[in-house]
């Protein structure tokens, strides 16, 4: 390794992130559990949200890397032996590689402690008891089947959890509950780890706190490509501190190479076994919890984009909307949308609501058609009729005689 860093434009940096992240992959013709593997391998993890304006969050990474494919892929990845993936904390809830079991461990610890001092185990210890028996003896279930019954909890927005729920998610925090899967209704159900998860997995040594975050790491980095120790750090939600101490055992090992990224302040690294294509021919779009952009930072670091979500902000101070995804082209974001699966029209098919479409500066002079062949796709893949497109956003009229003159040739979008 030579004395001075190698430097990378941002232009590069942003191919070997895209790279990394699986949007140089030659895609399927059908995607299969093949396909799904080769994606997780990339991402490492699918981060999970409950909003479903659009189409879950843990399903738009993969779309967004293999194009149309089963939903019911993922599902059974993570509730059907040989399980793939199991959920639990990792960058939120998240579905991980069930061998990430063990590694997770350190957090399982993390909450004992937590649990030890607060919450339901110290209020209601004779409920967690027999919570746990019940599932025990049942097998999966939500917690909607074995609520006792008591008042649900209002004092923290946004949940409304009863003291069954509360004891439930305690004791799959602390891993003496694993994930089965989800209902239909999005709701967790719970089992035992060990109807839950491999064998193997369940037997695996455990590391010690400094090796498991020193693994982290290093799926971090691949997973990124290139990013600094707060990049590396946020993947997997992990302290600042330890993740240094282990970015510094990564270069001196050699799995890690220190570089400059022009027009980044902070120290950065790059992955030994990155990939720096000459280019990235990438035409999706993203969610807003792809972890391409969930860390926003590195977002605005990676493409000059400055996103937040705004779904808890009142509409009225809103600036771009509820539920909006960056457009990526090439390389580069060149756009965001704020879209809504309008499932209830058409008779039942459905439309794709483009509420906004807003052009990023430098966006290409066809960037309105590119999109809306995006969308186009999009729409297909959600079993919807048609696109309807709003008037707000700079991008919105274009995007909408676009989609105005396909409609007028009796193709799909419009």
């Amino acid at each position: 390794m030579s004395a001075r860093p190698e430097q990378l434009s941002a232009a590069q940096a942003r191919r070997v992130a895209l790279a990394a992240q699986g949007f140089t992959d030659r895609r399927h013709a059908t995607p299969t559990l093949r396909t799904f593997d080769r994606v997780l391998r990339r991402t490492g993890l699918l981060q999970i949200d409950s909003v479903n304006v659009l189409q879950r969050a843990h399903y738009m990474p993969l779309y967004a890397r293999m194009g149309a494919y089963d939903v019911g892929m993922l599902d059974r990845a993570a509730s059907r032996a040989p399980r793939r993936v199991v959920e639990y904390w990792a960058h939120e809830a998240a579905y991980v590689p069930v061998e990430l079991w063990p590694l997770m461990e350190l957090r399982r610890t993390a909450w004992r402690e937590r649990y030890a001092r607060e919450g339901i185990g110290v209020e209601r210890p004779d409920l967690v008891r027999r919570v746990l028996a019940e599932v025990a003896d049942r097998g999966a279930v939500t917690s909607r089947e074995i609520d006792e019954g008591a008042p649900r909890r209002k004092d923290h927005w946004g949940w409304n959890w009863s003291d069954t729920k509360r004891a439930l998610e305690m004791l799959m925090r602390t891993g003496e509950l694993a994930v089965a899967g989800r209902t239909v209704s999005f709701e967790r159900r719970y089992d035992l780890p060990e109807r839950v998860l491999p064998a193997a997995v369940l037997a695996a040594p455990v590391p010690d706190e400094a090796d498991a975050v020193r693994e982290l790491v290093r799926r971090a980095a691949r997973s990124h490509g290139v990013g600094s120790t707060a990049c590396l750090a946020d993947y997997f939600r992990l302290r600042i501190a330890p993740t240094a101490r282990a970015v510094a055992e990564l270069v001196e090992a050699g799995e890690l190479r220190p570089v400059r990224v022009r027009g980044w302040e902070a120290p950065t690294y790059l992955h030994h076994e990155a990939a720096l294509p000459r280019r990235v021919a990438a035409r999706t779009l993203l969610s807003p919890f792809d972890p391409v952009v969930w860390f926003r930072p590195r977002a605005e670091a990676l493409f000059d984009f400055h996103y937040r979500i705004e779904i808890y902000v009142p509409a009225d101070q809103r600036v771009h909307g509820y539920y909006v995804l960056p457009f990526l082209l090439g390389d580069r974001v060149v756009g965001r949308v704020d879209l809504k699966a309008d499932r209830g029209a058409d008779g039942g098919a459905g439309r794709l609501l483009v509420h906004a479409a807003f052009a990023e500066p430098g966006a290409p002079a066809d960037t309105a058609e590119q999109l809306a062949a995006t969308l186009d796709d999009l729409t297909a893949w959600l079993g919807l009729a048609r696109v309807r497109v709003g008037d707000r956003g700079d991008l919105a009229p274009a995007l909408a005689a676009v989609v105005g003159a396909a409609a007028g040739r009796g193709e799909r979008r419009g």
